[in-house]
Protein backbone atom coordinates (compact mmCIF):
# COMPACT_ATOMS: atom_id res chain seq x y z
CA UNK A 1 0.00 0.00 0.00
CA UNK A 2 2.77 2.32 0.94
CA UNK A 3 4.93 1.44 -1.78
CA UNK A 4 1.40 2.19 -4.29
CA UNK A 5 1.02 5.57 -2.83
CA UNK A 6 3.99 6.85 -2.71
CA UNK A 7 5.08 5.72 -6.23
CA UNK A 8 2.18 7.83 -7.44
CA UNK A 9 2.75 11.10 -5.67
CA UNK A 10 6.87 11.24 -7.02
CA UNK A 11 5.28 11.73 -10.37
CA UNK A 12 6.29 8.73 -12.63
CA UNK A 13 2.81 6.64 -12.40
CA UNK A 14 -0.30 7.14 -12.60
CA UNK A 15 -2.56 5.36 -10.03
CA UNK A 16 -6.62 5.86 -9.28
CA UNK A 17 -8.78 4.05 -6.25
CA UNK A 18 -12.01 4.69 -4.56
CA UNK A 19 -11.65 7.19 -2.11
CA UNK A 20 -12.96 6.02 1.58
CA UNK A 21 -16.61 6.57 1.84
CA UNK A 22 -18.45 8.44 4.77
CA UNK A 23 -20.35 6.31 7.03
CA UNK A 24 -24.02 6.94 5.97
CA UNK A 25 -25.40 9.75 6.87
CA UNK A 26 -22.82 12.02 7.55
CA UNK A 27 -21.49 14.48 5.10
CA UNK A 28 -18.63 13.84 2.15
CA UNK A 29 -15.90 15.78 3.37
CA UNK A 30 -13.98 14.97 0.71
CA UNK A 31 -12.34 17.77 -1.43
CA UNK A 32 -8.57 16.79 -2.27
CA UNK A 33 -6.82 20.10 -2.83
CA UNK A 34 -5.37 20.18 -6.79
CA UNK A 35 -2.08 19.17 -6.87
CA UNK A 36 0.60 22.28 -6.64
CA UNK A 37 1.89 22.94 -10.52
CA UNK A 38 3.54 26.23 -9.37
CA UNK A 39 7.08 24.90 -9.35
CA UNK A 40 9.32 23.04 -11.83
CA UNK A 41 10.55 19.43 -10.26
CA UNK A 42 14.28 19.12 -10.49
CA UNK A 43 15.13 16.97 -13.66
CA UNK A 44 16.15 13.71 -11.27
CA UNK A 45 19.62 12.53 -10.65
CA UNK A 46 20.83 9.14 -12.08
CA UNK A 47 20.67 6.42 -9.52
CA UNK A 48 22.16 3.34 -8.30
CA UNK A 49 20.91 0.88 -5.63
CA UNK A 50 22.52 -1.12 -3.36
CA UNK A 51 19.67 -4.17 -1.98
CA UNK A 52 19.72 -7.02 1.09
CA UNK A 53 22.14 -4.74 3.17
CA UNK A 54 22.97 -6.47 6.16
CA UNK A 55 23.24 -3.57 8.85
CA UNK A 56 22.79 -5.85 11.87
CA UNK A 57 21.83 -9.04 13.86
CA UNK A 58 19.97 -8.60 16.97
CA UNK A 59 18.12 -11.73 19.29
CA UNK A 60 19.73 -13.52 16.13
CA UNK A 61 17.60 -12.17 13.56
CA UNK A 62 19.05 -10.33 10.70
CA UNK A 63 18.53 -6.95 9.45
CA UNK A 64 18.44 -5.53 5.96
CA UNK A 65 18.24 -2.27 4.69
CA UNK A 66 18.11 -1.56 1.05
CA UNK A 67 19.64 1.58 -0.05
CA UNK A 68 19.08 4.28 -3.24
CA UNK A 69 22.09 7.44 -4.12
CA UNK A 70 22.76 9.02 -6.45
CA UNK A 71 25.19 7.93 -8.91
CA UNK A 72 27.63 10.90 -9.02
CA UNK A 73 28.84 13.85 -6.08
CA UNK A 74 28.07 13.57 -2.34
CA UNK A 75 27.86 13.16 0.07
CA UNK A 76 24.36 14.26 0.02
CA UNK A 77 21.61 14.16 3.06
CA UNK A 78 20.00 10.88 4.03
CA UNK A 79 16.71 10.12 4.51
CA UNK A 80 15.88 6.53 6.24
CA UNK A 81 12.34 5.17 5.93
CA UNK A 82 9.81 2.65 7.71
CA UNK A 83 7.19 1.20 6.41
CA UNK A 84 3.65 0.63 8.16
CA UNK A 85 1.69 -2.66 9.02
CA UNK A 86 0.83 -2.15 12.58
CA UNK A 87 4.36 -2.66 13.14
CA UNK A 88 3.24 -6.51 12.82
CA UNK A 89 3.53 -6.74 9.19
CA UNK A 90 4.82 -4.93 5.40
CA UNK A 91 7.75 -5.32 4.94
CA UNK A 92 11.30 -2.43 2.92
CA UNK A 93 10.68 -3.64 -0.36
CA UNK A 94 7.32 -1.77 -0.26
CA UNK A 95 9.63 1.26 -0.75
CA UNK A 96 12.67 -0.24 -2.25
CA UNK A 97 10.80 -2.25 -4.80
CA UNK A 98 8.93 -0.53 -7.88
CA UNK A 99 5.55 -1.82 -8.92
CA UNK A 100 5.09 -3.88 -12.03
CA UNK A 101 3.43 -1.91 -14.92
CA UNK A 102 0.92 -2.72 -17.86
CA UNK A 103 3.70 -3.08 -20.16
CA UNK A 104 5.77 -5.28 -17.97
CA UNK A 105 8.53 -3.06 -17.23
CA UNK A 106 8.93 -2.31 -13.24
CA UNK A 107 8.72 1.24 -12.28
CA UNK A 108 11.14 3.06 -10.09
CA UNK A 109 10.89 2.46 -6.18
CA UNK A 110 9.92 4.76 -3.68
CA UNK A 111 13.94 5.15 -2.66
CA UNK A 112 15.06 5.31 -6.11
CA UNK A 113 12.62 8.64 -6.62
CA UNK A 114 13.86 10.22 -3.66
CA UNK A 115 17.46 9.42 -4.59
CA UNK A 116 16.67 11.23 -7.64
CA UNK A 117 16.05 14.20 -5.88
CA UNK A 118 19.52 14.48 -4.69
CA UNK A 119 19.37 12.31 -1.31
CA UNK A 120 20.47 8.96 -0.43
CA UNK A 121 17.40 6.83 0.20
CA UNK A 122 16.97 4.06 2.41
CA UNK A 123 14.07 1.53 3.21
CA UNK A 124 14.76 -0.68 6.63
CA UNK A 125 13.42 -3.75 8.01
CA UNK A 126 12.64 -4.37 11.81
CA UNK A 127 11.73 -7.14 13.67
CA UNK A 128 8.00 -7.56 14.33
CA UNK A 129 5.29 -8.59 16.45
CA UNK A 130 4.31 -10.54 17.70
CA UNK A 131 7.33 -12.67 17.99
CA UNK A 132 9.31 -9.93 18.83
CA UNK A 133 7.49 -6.98 21.01
CA UNK A 134 8.08 -3.43 21.58
CA UNK A 135 10.76 -1.94 22.14
CA UNK A 136 12.18 -4.15 19.59
CA UNK A 137 10.75 -2.24 16.88
CA UNK A 138 12.92 1.30 17.65
CA UNK A 139 15.91 -0.40 18.83
CA UNK A 140 16.05 -1.74 15.33
CA UNK A 141 15.51 1.58 13.63
CA UNK A 142 17.95 3.18 15.97
CA UNK A 143 20.23 0.57 14.89
CA UNK A 144 19.55 1.11 11.15
CA UNK A 145 20.66 4.98 11.51
CA UNK A 146 23.83 3.96 13.53
CA UNK A 147 24.78 1.62 11.02
CA UNK A 148 24.40 4.62 8.06
CA UNK A 149 26.12 6.88 9.98
CA UNK A 150 29.06 4.27 10.58
CA UNK A 151 28.69 3.56 6.79
CA UNK A 152 28.72 7.22 5.68
CA UNK A 153 31.72 7.20 3.40
CA UNK A 154 30.61 4.00 1.51
CA UNK A 155 26.97 5.14 0.54
CA UNK A 156 27.72 9.26 0.22
CA UNK A 157 25.82 10.30 3.17
CA UNK A 158 26.29 13.31 4.98
CA UNK A 159 26.08 12.40 8.48
CA UNK A 160 24.92 15.10 9.85
CA UNK A 161 22.31 15.87 7.80
CA UNK A 162 20.47 12.69 8.30
CA UNK A 163 15.97 12.50 8.51
CA UNK A 164 13.64 9.94 9.70
CA UNK A 165 10.45 9.24 7.47
CA UNK A 166 7.69 6.87 7.96
CA UNK A 167 3.92 5.55 7.33
CA UNK A 168 1.81 5.12 9.81
CA UNK A 169 3.42 2.71 12.26
CA UNK A 170 6.27 3.21 10.65
CA UNK A 171 5.61 7.23 11.24
CA UNK A 172 5.62 6.53 15.34
CA UNK A 173 9.46 4.77 14.94
CA UNK A 174 10.23 7.96 13.06
CA UNK A 175 8.74 10.16 15.48
CA UNK A 176 10.64 8.23 18.19
CA UNK A 177 13.77 8.61 16.12
CA UNK A 178 13.48 12.35 16.42
CA UNK A 179 12.16 13.05 19.89
CA UNK A 180 13.55 10.28 22.26
CA UNK A 181 17.08 10.72 21.80
CA UNK A 182 18.72 8.39 25.13
CA UNK A 183 16.24 5.72 26.69
CA UNK A 184 17.23 2.72 28.82
CA UNK A 185 16.33 -0.19 26.85
CA UNK A 186 17.04 1.13 23.65
CA UNK A 187 20.03 0.60 22.18
CA UNK A 188 20.40 -2.87 20.41
CA UNK A 189 23.23 -4.13 18.45
CA UNK A 190 26.34 -2.67 17.46
CA UNK A 191 27.88 0.61 16.19
CA UNK A 192 27.33 1.94 19.73
CA UNK A 193 30.12 4.96 19.17
CA UNK A 194 27.44 6.20 16.64
CA UNK A 195 24.51 8.55 17.40
CA UNK A 196 20.94 7.37 16.36
CA UNK A 197 19.63 10.60 16.43
CA UNK A 198 18.70 12.65 13.14
CA UNK A 199 18.20 16.09 12.09
CA UNK A 200 14.33 16.19 10.92
CA UNK A 201 11.11 14.05 10.57
CA UNK A 202 8.47 13.78 8.28
CA UNK A 203 5.66 11.29 9.92
CA UNK A 204 2.55 10.84 7.77
CA UNK A 205 -0.38 9.71 10.09
CA UNK A 206 1.97 7.98 12.84
CA UNK A 207 0.00 7.33 15.92
CA UNK A 208 2.06 9.61 18.55
CA UNK A 209 0.02 9.16 21.96
CA UNK A 210 -0.73 5.40 22.07
CA UNK A 211 -2.78 6.41 25.20
CA UNK A 212 -5.91 7.49 23.41
CA UNK A 213 -6.37 3.26 22.45
CA UNK A 214 -7.32 3.16 25.93
CA UNK A 215 -10.48 4.42 24.38
CA UNK A 216 -11.18 2.08 21.41
CA UNK A 217 -11.15 -1.55 22.52
CA UNK A 218 -11.33 -2.83 19.26
CA UNK A 219 -8.25 -1.13 18.39
CA UNK A 220 -6.40 -1.71 21.17
CA UNK A 221 -6.80 -5.42 21.11
CA UNK A 222 -6.22 -5.91 17.23
CA UNK A 223 -3.41 -3.27 17.08
CA UNK A 224 -1.60 -2.47 19.94
CA UNK A 225 -1.76 -5.73 22.55
CA UNK A 226 0.08 -8.24 20.00
CA UNK A 227 2.72 -5.24 19.57
CA UNK A 228 2.93 -4.01 23.55
CA UNK A 229 1.44 -7.24 25.11
CA UNK A 230 -0.86 -5.62 27.21
CA UNK A 231 -3.66 -3.27 27.59
CA UNK A 232 -3.67 0.56 28.13
CA UNK A 233 -5.66 0.20 31.58
CA UNK A 234 -3.52 -2.59 32.74
CA UNK A 235 0.18 -1.35 32.10
CA UNK A 236 -0.33 2.19 31.30
CA UNK A 237 3.33 2.93 31.92
CA UNK A 238 4.60 0.93 28.22
CA UNK A 239 2.22 3.23 26.75
CA UNK A 240 3.83 5.78 27.62
CA UNK A 241 6.92 5.15 26.94
CA UNK A 242 6.37 4.13 23.64
CA UNK A 243 4.31 7.71 22.57
CA UNK A 244 6.37 10.09 20.51
CA UNK A 245 4.36 12.86 22.72
CA UNK A 246 6.46 11.27 25.81
CA UNK A 247 9.49 13.11 24.50
CA UNK A 248 8.76 16.18 23.26
CA UNK A 249 11.13 19.25 24.47
CA UNK A 250 13.20 22.48 23.38
CA UNK A 251 15.67 19.88 21.62
CA UNK A 252 13.40 18.39 19.25
CA UNK A 253 13.84 18.76 15.82
CA UNK A 254 11.54 19.94 12.80
CA UNK A 255 8.81 17.80 12.61
CA UNK A 256 6.20 17.28 9.74
CA UNK A 257 2.96 15.58 10.16
CA UNK A 258 0.55 14.91 7.36
CA UNK A 259 -2.92 13.52 8.20
CA UNK A 260 -6.26 12.70 6.90
CA UNK A 261 -9.03 14.27 8.97
CA UNK A 262 -11.00 10.89 8.23
CA UNK A 263 -8.34 8.41 9.47
CA UNK A 264 -10.18 6.08 11.48
CA UNK A 265 -6.85 3.86 12.68
CA UNK A 266 -4.95 6.96 13.76
CA UNK A 267 -7.52 9.47 14.53
CA UNK A 268 -5.74 12.70 13.39
CA UNK A 269 -5.86 14.11 16.99
CA UNK A 270 -2.42 12.67 17.09
CA UNK A 271 -0.94 14.68 15.22
CA UNK A 272 -2.64 17.94 16.41
CA UNK A 273 -1.50 17.06 20.19
CA UNK A 274 1.58 16.28 19.13
CA UNK A 275 1.88 19.52 17.11
CA UNK A 276 0.83 21.37 20.22
CA UNK A 277 3.39 20.28 22.60
CA UNK A 278 6.08 20.63 19.80
CA UNK A 279 4.81 24.71 19.59
CA UNK A 280 4.63 24.78 23.28
CA UNK A 281 8.48 24.05 23.78
CA UNK A 282 9.65 25.96 21.12
CA UNK A 283 10.11 23.60 18.10
CA UNK A 284 8.99 23.57 14.59
CA UNK A 285 6.32 21.44 13.75
CA UNK A 286 3.93 21.79 11.04
CA UNK A 287 0.67 19.69 10.12
CA UNK A 288 -0.64 19.02 6.85
CA UNK A 289 -4.39 17.92 7.08
CA UNK A 290 -5.57 15.84 4.33
CA UNK A 291 -9.52 17.16 4.51
CA UNK A 292 -12.06 13.79 4.81
CA UNK A 293 -9.28 11.63 3.83
CA UNK A 294 -8.72 8.22 5.93
CA UNK A 295 -5.43 6.53 6.81
CA UNK A 296 -4.00 6.90 3.54
CA UNK A 297 -4.75 8.28 -0.01
CA UNK A 298 -4.38 8.55 -3.37
CA UNK A 299 -4.04 11.22 -6.64
CA UNK A 300 -3.52 14.70 -7.08
CA UNK A 301 -3.48 14.98 -3.33
CA UNK A 302 -1.13 12.24 -2.44
CA UNK A 303 1.08 14.18 -5.03
CA UNK A 304 0.81 17.55 -3.47
CA UNK A 305 1.74 16.16 -0.09
CA UNK A 306 4.21 14.37 -0.73
CA UNK A 307 5.68 17.31 -3.12
CA UNK A 308 5.05 19.46 0.22
CA UNK A 309 7.39 16.77 2.12
CA UNK A 310 10.25 16.92 -0.27
CA UNK A 311 10.08 20.54 0.48
CA UNK A 312 10.15 20.13 4.00
CA UNK A 313 13.33 18.05 3.42
CA UNK A 314 14.72 20.10 1.40
CA UNK A 315 14.40 23.05 3.77
CA UNK A 316 16.36 21.64 6.71
CA UNK A 317 18.29 18.86 5.36
CA UNK A 318 19.60 21.12 2.14
CA UNK A 319 18.90 24.50 3.81
CA UNK A 320 16.36 25.64 1.01
CA UNK A 321 14.26 28.24 1.52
Amino acid sequence: MTRLLLATALGLVTLTTAAMSAPPGAPDLRDPPKAKADEPVPDPLPVKVERTVLYDTIDKEKLYLDVAMPKEGGPFPCVVMFHGGAWRGGSRKELSVGDKQKDGTVAPSVIERVAARGYVAVSASYRLAPKFQFPAQIQDARAAVRFLRASAKDYKIDGDRIAAAGFSAGGHLALLLGLADKVDGWDAGGNTDQSSRVQCVVDFFGPADLSLYGNSPGLEDSFMVPVFGKGVKTDPAIYKKASPVTYVGKGAPPVLMVHGTFDLIVPVVHSEKLQKKLKDAGATAELITVRGEGHGWSGPTLVRTTNDALKFLDTHLKGKK
